[in-house]
Order: structure tokens, then C-alpha cells, then sequence
């Protein structure tokens, strides 16, 4: 039988920490959420504006960030389920005849349309000691785990830097908040498993990659 290696040996991904995505190389990633607006229906006075506070944020960072704009299937398993629920109980056979209507026109709806969500992310960066190669004078670093103040040092800088791009976001009219650990776990996941996370199934979080 050949050899078979966990999807996670192919991966950059070493461990989710505090919210902090630590990568084999030892650099680290924060992901921010970032909310959206619709462009269209603003005035013209708006949309110069939004377009010179967003062209602001770009020429005022001094590192790399990465947009990233996710676009999944609607999955409304959850609503179904609960339409269904609603039915069951019902005890006016009218109104138990009008939710069932109800039910498959929301099913075959979505079942005939391809209905999409979006959800769009800045990656944010931070290269830490160990990844450029510089150690503190009278300190070693352990080759293949963060020591504990490199981990404080970096995140600290990279939290500097997600202030900075949610503050700069903030001007253009968007929210932008920090994915947590579980979340981040969830998006990674998603990224290659696209059709189960469709249908809302997630896997259990192995204990060895998130803390």
C-alpha cells in the first residue's frame, strides 16, 4: 500500500495561535474580515471620496497585505430544517399547507440559482526574528518552535500593523475585525475542502493545530 502524507504536510500552515496563523518558515499572518459597501449606489461625491481615502490607505503602508475576496455557495440547510420544523408542528392544516409551499419555493430557489456570498479578507504579514534570521544577542531560539518572547515580540508588531490597516479601512466607510483561532481554522479549511463546506459540514479541530 503506497504511502499516504496528511493533507497538512503540504501546506506553509504550521499552527494557528492566539489568532495568529504561524507558518513552517516561522513568519507569521493575522487575517482581518473585512465588511463591504455597495459602490454603485453611491453619488459621485462618495465614490471620489471612498476612491481617495482607499488610494490614501495603499500609499500610507510600508508592508505588504494581500486582499483576498471568498465567494461560496449559499447554504441554508439551517433554515430548511427549521421551515421544516415549523411545518411539523403546525396544527392549522392551512397554514401547515402554506409553510410547506413556503419551504420548497426557498429549496428549488436556490437549488435552480447559483446564489453566492462574499466574504473579503486583508491578510496582513509580520517576518519574525527566527524567519529573517536575526536572534537577540545572548538568547538562542530553538531552530523548530517559537520561544514564547519571540511569539509576545511578533505579535505584538503584527497587532501594530492589523491597528494601522483596520484604522486606514475604517476612513474608506469599512469594519474590519481579527478572525479568531477557530475561524481561521474554519477558512483555511474551506479553502480546500469548497463543496463540503458548502453544504455547512466542518471536520473537529485537531488539538495539535490550534491553541
Amino acid at each position: 500500500m503506497a504511502n499516504t502524507n496528511p493533507t497538512q504536510d503540504f501546506l506553509e500552515l504550521d499552527q494557528i495561535r492566539e489568532g495568529v496563523v504561524i507558518l513552517k518558515n516561522k513568519n507569521i499572518r493575522s487575517i482581518l474580515l473585512v465588511s463591504s459597501t455597495n459602490f454603485a449606489l453611491k453619488s459621485s461625491e462618495e465614490q471620489n471620496s471612498i476612491i481617495y481615502q482607499f488610494q490614501g490607505f495603499l500609499n500610507s503602508l510600508d508592508f505588504p497585505c494581500q486582499i483576498v475576496c471568498q465567494s461560496r455557495r449559499l447554504n441554508i440547510t439551517g433554515y430548511l430544517e427549521k421551515m421544516k420544523d415549523l411545518e411539523d408542528k403546525q396544527t392549522n392544516l392551512l397554514l401547515k399547507l402554506q409553510t410547506e409551499d413556503y419551504r420548497e419555493f426557498i429549496k428549488n430557489l436556490i437549488e435552480s440559482q447559483n446564489i453566492l456570498i462574499k466574504n473579503f479578507f486583508v491578510v496582513v504579514p509580520f517576518a519574525s526574528l527566527q524567519a529573517t534570521g536575526l536572534t537577540i544577542p545572548g538568547k538562542k531560539e530553538e531552530s523548530s518552535n517559537f520561544s514564547e518572547d519571540t511569539f509576545r515580540r511578533a505579535k505584538s508588531q503584527l497587532l501594530q500593523r492589523m491597528e494601522f490597516v483596520a484604522l486606514g479601512l475604517r476612513r474608506c466607510g469599512l469594519q474590519a475585525v481579527p478572525l479568531t483561532s477557530a475561524e481561521l481554522i474554519e477558512l483555511y479549511w474551506s479553502l480546500y475542502h469548497q463543496k463540503s463546506a458548502e453544504t455547512g459540514y466542518y471536520p473537529e479541530i485537531p488539538n495539535n493545530l490550534i491553541k
